[in-house]
């Protein structure tokens, strides 16, 4: 069982994601801690309402950043987790926590990167005119939204689309693809070498979501 921690800022449409995962026998592991940075965050009742562990952690009290991550890092320890996801923490994670946790930190970010790094990567589609839009589970390392690329998946961008109605489509993607890199992860299957990463004995269904078939992608955009 692969005990994990959380950490967000927000709503947290992808921690419940993760939580209903576990909870319907799909994926194993467990949550052991939601950390925020927020103490107005609505993962903090998505916690609550699970019966799991959460901590608000006020970066306000902090001399520096990178004590406010090593207090991250000092609870995550504490509480025996191995895998640290990242669901909508708006913060750029500084080195004491992914020192103590390198290659064991994941972020889903709402874009096909290389492309669109950063903050309303969604809208940055849009406006850029792109054709196929998705988003990337990805090791986070000291860049930002720079580190080893797990697993992507794409969705047409529809003429007249806007951020919101585009963000709509990639996060149901997003809720599909966390649970299956968090999967991926807790089976020992994710080899990495340098900038990528192999996934082991990759079925032929997991593939269908990584790099869906161009002609499935070409019908929907003419939809």
């Amino acid at each position: 069982m692969l005990k994990i921690g959380v950490l967000a800022s927000g709503r947290g449409s992808n921690f419940q994601a993760i939580i209903d995962e576990i909870e319907k026998g799909k994926l194993k592991a467990s949550v052991e801690v939601l950390i925020t940075d927020s103490d107005s965050a609505y993962a903090i009742e998505r916690a609550k309402k699970h019966n799991l562990k959460y901590l608000f952690i006020n970066p306000k009290e902090f001399k520096t950043k990178d004590d406010f991550f090593s207090r991250i890092a000092d609870e995550l320890r504490s509480s025996g987790v191995e895998l640290v996801i990242l669901a909508g923490f708006m913060r750029i994670v500084r080195k004491p926590l992914i020192d103590a946790f390198r290659n064991r930190i994941m972020n889903i970010h709402p874009a096909l990167l290389p492309s669109f790094p950063g903050l309303h990567g969604q809208r940055q589609a849009v406006d850029y005119g792109v054709k196929i839009a998705g988003c990337t589970v990805h090791f986070v390392d000291e860049g930002m939204d720079t580190g080893p690329i797990i697993i992507q998946a794409a969705v047409p961008v529809h003429s007249g689309d806007t951020e919101d109605t585009l963000s709509e489509r990639i996060l149901a993607l997003e809720h599909q693809i966390f649970p299956e890199a968090i999967r991926l992860f807790s089976e020992g299957r994710l080899e990495i070498k340098g900038r990528n990463i192999r996934i082991k004995d990759q079925p032929q269904i997991s593939s269908s979501i990584v790099n869906p078939p161009l002609s499935m992608i070409a019908d929907s955009c003419r939809h």
